[in-house]
């Protein structure tokens, strides 16, 4: 079974293998086969599911609460997110304004067919609305019930000390940061991993095995696998790119001796280093096929040893992205119509 984690400074748990849906359900695969990872999900012991207005254009909020029909709603924690436009995109349909949040959130609950979500989310920061603003719409929100917490996500240091400033001042916690992390990619351990210690802030992250290649599947100088992520023209392939150089993908191979020697198995390996660091709450994982959450879940009871933990540094520590200054060129300067 997955183990639990506390969310930030409160007294909420999230399992810390949580079931994403980002370029899965209404995407990459068929109604059918995302209700049943979804299914297995749960079979394995995880009850958080993470999702967005954004993903598949909504689409991916309504399969969700597909899967998740029938299911007592006390034994879940549902997240989902607002920022990027969706339906006509209009002068209003995007962004972090007091609109645009409380029109995301209706049509979210909406769409997952619940009353309130355990965690709302801004989806990126708006550099064109107040703070101030946005976040007194999170505390209404909060206030009335429709979200019992609320997080961000890829927010830089300064902009999660000045949004946890404001929500105090307003009452309610900012509990979450939900940045890009894993052993390929460290941007947030320079400032956003210190800062968010200090304030109470922890991190739920995305791609945690690096689209896929953590896993180990990408061989150096060899075609990618048929129906992996990297042939996924409509949204994998595009975010995976970076990653497959022949000198990455030969940095990842070095992991296998590594996993040999602990007993695991790379997949494994990848998501225990994500959650050797404390300040990480939940790894999102998702998948194509019920079967490939067999082996990813077994992380959660993995602890690994420092000198395990060290052997990934030293094999990747030649490709692994480093720079804290990548945090400040996530969120768009100009809002994306």
């Amino acid at each position: 079974m997955v183990n639990y984690r506390y969310l930030g400074n409160s007294g909420f748990k999230i399992s810390e293998i949580t079931y994403g849906n980002w370029v899965t359900h209404a995407s990459q695969v068929g109604d059918d086969a995302a209700i049943a990872t979804v299914h297995k999900a749960l079979d394995l012991g995880i009850t958080s599911f993470d999702t967005a207005d954004a993903y598949a254009n909504t689409a991916a909020e309504v399969v969700l609460a597909k899967a998740l029909k029938g299911q007592q709603r006390e034994n879940l924690e549902i997240f989902t997110k607002v920022y990027w436009p969706i339906g006509k995109k209009g002068p209003n349909d995007t962004g972090l304004s007091r609109k645009h949040i409380f029109d995301g959130i209706h049509g979210s609950l909406r769409r997952l067919e619940v009353d309130y979500v355990d965690l709302f989310q801004a989806h990126r920061y708006d550099y064109e609305t107040p703070l101030e603003e946005t976040m007194q719409a999170f505390a209404d929100i909060v206030r009335q019930g429709k979200a019992l917490y609320i997080g961000v996500s890829e927010w830089t240091a300064e902009q999660l000390r000045d949004g946890h400033a404001l929500a105090q001042q307003l009452g309610f916690q900012l509990v979450s940061n939900q940045p890009q992390y894993s052993a390929l990619w460290r941007v947030i351990e320079d400032r956003v991993i210190p800062t968010s210690e200090e304030l109470g802030i922890s991190q739920i992250v995305w791609s945690p095995l690096a689209q896929g290649v953590l896993t180990g599947k990408y061989l150096p100088g060899q075609p990618v696998p048929e129906g992996s992520r990297a042939t996924d023209e409509k949204s994998g392939a595009n975010f995976i790119k970076r990653f497959l150089r022949d000198e990455v993908l030969e940095a990842v191979q070095k992991l296998k001796p590594i996993a040999d020697e602990a007993g695991i198995t790379v997949p494994q390996l990848s998501l225990a280093w994500v959650l050797h660091n404390p300040n990480i709450s939940a790894a999102l994982v998702g998948a194509s096929r019920p079967e490939q959450l067999e082996d990813t879940v077994k992380a959660s009871d993995i602890t690994l040893s420092d000198d395990a933990y060290a052997a990934v540094n030293d094999a990747l520590r030649p490709v692994a992205v480093i720079d804290g200054e990548e945090t400040y060129s996530v969120s768009p300067a100009s809002r994306v119509a």
